[in-house]
C-alpha cells in the first residue's frame, strides 16, 4: 500500500504594491551615484524597504535598472488611450509632454547611468531599447496606420520604419548626446523629418 504525498501547500504571494517606490528610489540612487557606484543595498535604504524583498525579485543590479527605466518611461499608450485629433500632425503634437528642468535633469543623470550599464554589459542594450524605444514606436505605428487609413498620407510609406524615426533619435539624443529632449526639438522632428517623409 503507497502513502500519498503530502500536499505541497503553495508559497505565501509575493506583494508587489511597493514596487513603484522601490523603482523610484532605484532611479534616484542611479542619477546621485552613477551605476557603478550604486548598490541593491543603497536602493533597500532610500525605499524604506528589506533588502531580502529587492534580492528576492531582482537578482541582479541590471535587472533592477531595466524594470526601474520601463517604470520611467511607462505611459498609456494603448491604442485606445492615443489622441485622435483628425490629423497625423495634431497626434503626434498632443502626444508631447513638456517636462520641468528638474525631470530633464534627472533623465539625463539616469540616461547616463544606463550608458554606464550598457557599456559593461552590452547584451543588456535589446532590453534597453526594448523599454525605451518600443513602446512609442508602437504608438507611432498605430497613428502612421490610422493616417493611412483616412487617405491623410501616403499608402506607400514605410510605416515600420518611419515609426521609429522620433523615438530613436530621443533615444540617441539623451543616451549618446545627453542633451534634455524639449518641446522644439520634438516639433522639428515631426515637422521636418517626418511629415516630409509621408506626403503625397
Amino acid at each position: 500500500m503507497t502513502t500519498a504525498a503530502p500536499a505541497v501547500k503553495p508559497g505565501r504571494k509575493r506583494d508587489h504594491t511597493r514596487d513603484p517606490e522601490i523603482l523610484d528610489a532605484t532611479l534616484d540612487v542611479l542619477a546621485e551615484t552613477g551605476y557603478d557606484g550604486m548598490t541593491l543595498d543603497q536602493v533597500a535604504t532610500r525605499a524604506k524597504a528589506g533588502k531580502a524583498t529587492l534580492y528576492r525579485r531582482w537578482s541582479s543590479k541590471s535587472d533592477l535598472v531595466i524594470d526601474a527605466v520601463a517604470c520611467m518611461k511607462k505611459e498609456n499608450l494603448a491604442p485606445e488611450a492615443l489622441p485622435d485629433t483628425g490629423t497625423l500632425r495634431g497626434d503626434l503634437l498632443a502626444m508631447i509632454k513638456p517636462p520641468s528642468i528638474q525631470d530633464a535633469e534627472r533623465k539625463l543623470k539616469i540616461m547616463s547611468g544606463v550608458v554606464s550599464m550598457i557599456s559593461k554589459q552590452p547584451e543588456l542594450r535589446e532590453a534597453i531599447q526594448a523599454v525605451m524605444v518600443e513602446p512609442r514606436a508602437a504608438a507611432n505605428r498605430f497613428l502612421l496606420r490610422r493616417a493611412v487609413d483616412r487617405g491623410e498620407i501616403r499608402p506607400d510609406c514605410d510605416v515600420e520604419t518611419l515609426a521609429l524615426v522620433s523615438a530613436s533619435m530621443v533615444f540617441y539624443r539623451t543616451m549618446i548626446q545627453q542633451i534634455p529632449v524639449d518641446r522644439d526639438f520634438l516639433v522639428s522632428v515631426i515637422d521636418e523629418i517626418l511629415l516630409p517623409a509621408v506626403r503625397r
